[in-house]
This record gives C-alpha cells, sequence and structure tokens, in this order.
C-alpha cells in the first residue's frame, strides 16, 4: 500500500514545484512595475465605490437584505466592487497576459521542453494571477473596514471568498484565451465582462429585475461571486452559500480542465 502512495505523494510535489516554478519567473520578470499594477487593479473599483457607492447613495438611500435588515447603499455596493475587482484582476493576468505568452511571445513552448507540464503551467498562471489578485482584494477590504462599511472579522472571511472568485474567473479566462484567434476576439469578452458588471446584482437587487431577467442573472459567476461577498462582508446567514462556493469551485475545476487539455493540443501540435 505504501508503495502504491508515495509515487503518487511525489509525483504531486514535483507537480507543486513546476508550478511554483512559473510562479517565480513571473515575479522576476515583472516584480521592477509590479507596483503600478497593483496601483491601477485597486484604484478602478475604488472609484466605482466613492462616485457609485458613496456619491449616488446619497440620493439612493438605504436598501433592504434579505433578512429584512436595511444597510447604506455604500453597504451594498462596496462587497460588489471587490467581487468584480477580484474578477477583473484575475481575467485580466489569464486572458490578455497569457494569450501574449502564448500567442506571439512564444513562451511556452520553450517551457514544455522542460519537465513542465501544460497542467503545471496553468496551475503557476492561476497562482500567479491571484497573488495579484489577492493584493487588490486585500486592499480594498481595507478600504471598506476603514470607511466602516464592513468588520475586520467579516473582512478577513471575506478575503477567502474574494481569493475563490479570483482563481474561478482566472481559470474560466485561461480557457476562453485558448480559443482566441487574435486580440480583435477580445472585443467581445471585454463586451459580456462589462455586461456582466453592469447586471450581476452590482448596484441593484436581482429582486428589482422582472422574473426572467432575475433567473437569467441568478445564474451568472458574477452574481453568484457578488451574492457570496456580499453576503459574507454584511453578515447575511444561509444555505445559498454553499451555493455559491460549490459553482466557483465546479467553475474553477472545469476551466483548468479545459486550459490544460487545449493547451497541451496547441503545443504539442
Amino acid at each position: 500500500m505504501l508503495t502504491l502512495v508515495l509515487p503518487r505523494l511525489v509525483d504531486v510535489s514535483a507537480a507543486s514545484r513546476r508550478s511554483a516554478s512559473v510562479i517565480e519567473r513571473n515575479v522576476a520578470v515583472l516584480k521592477s512595475v509590479y507596483w503600478l499594477l497593483l496601483l491601477s487593479g485597486f484604484v478602478e473599483p475604488l472609484l466605482y465605490l466613492l462616485s457609485i457607492g458613496v456619491g449616488v447613495g446619497t440620493l439612493v438611500g438605504d436598501l433592504p437584505l434579505p433578512d429584512g435588515r436595511l444597510v447604506s447603499y455604500a453597504e451594498f455596493v462596496a462587497p460588489a466592487m471587490l467581487a468584480s475587482s477580484a474578477m477583473t484582476g484575475a481575467l485580466a493576468e489569464t486572458t490578455f497576459n497569457f494569450f501574449g505568452k502564448m500567442k506571439y511571445l512564444k513562451l511556452y513552448d520553450g517551457v514544455i521542453a522542460t519537465p513542465v507540464r501544460p497542467f503545471e503551467i496553468a496551475v503557476g498562471e492561476l497562482g500567479w494571477a491571484m497573488l495579484r489578485g489577492s493584493a487588490y482584494s486585500a486592499a480594498f477590504l481595507g478600504v471598506m473596514v476603514a470607511m466602516d462599511l464592513t468588520t475586520v472579522a467579516r473582512a478577513l472571511t471575506a478575503l477567502p471568498a474574494a481569493v475563490l472568485v479570483g482563481f474561478a474567473f482566472g481559470a474560466l479566462g485561461m480557457a476562453l484565451s485558448t480559443f482566441m484567434r487574435s486580440w480583435q476576439d477580445f472585443d467581445l469578452m471585454g463586451s459580456a465582462q462589462f455586461t456582466l458588471f453592469l447586471f450581476s446584482g452590482t448596484f441593484v437587487p436581482a429582486q428589482a429585475y422582472p422574473v426572467l431577467l432575475r433567473w437569467l442573472v441568478e445564474v451568472t459567476p458574477l452574481y453568484r461571486s457578488v451574492h457570496l461577498i456580499r453576503g459574507v462582508a454584511l453578515g447575511v446567514d444561509g444555505w445559498a452559500w454553499v451555493l455559491d462556493v460549490l459553482y466557483l469551485l465546479a467553475m474553477m475545476a472545469f476551466g483548468l480542465l479545459v486550459a490544460s487539455r487545449r493547451m497541451g493540443r496547441l503545443l504539442y501540435r
């Protein structure tokens, strides 16, 4: 029995090291300008929060939560901005940057000449994307606590939720990138991303939409992300969190599977 289990453990350990080497490569290349990337990804959701959550919020007033509790509009919008930031940061790294490395720089053609396999490349790139996304999320949660939009304890719980959102969208973005033929294809993805941003319960409750549109909104990945983080950040209890987590885990697994298989076909042909 030990002889059967031990090789598997060794394989997992070796695969983890090879994935980590992909992360180390990205850190070595971008460490001199990484603080600029972090700043750009943090400022956009903060501006949305201040302009819409706080500015427009003075006109909107309070909104009810599912448990009947009233919260300010800024409290309602802030978790959605966090979820959107996690989505945007992950997609930026695993779509444009990933596509450029694979299609034009031919970086992974050289990587597969080493023991690193396509699945390990995908895991490494996703891990790198999440280092960036986690930094965005932590900084934004700090702003939410400073503005009294959530508590420290809830913020600490919301951070893993935001990381999960980033992993899910990062895996999906990587999978989609393997189907892209040119930079022009990203226009369609950008339109889809902006549509999700507007219609995922970000600025208004899903209950405000007509029934059919509401059902469509509630099955989108960003809505499940917003629902999860809003529930955690505002202390809303409910078993729906379990559904959100399972949805995002399934999305992450599906994205990694598709990305690794597609990379194998593209790189070994």
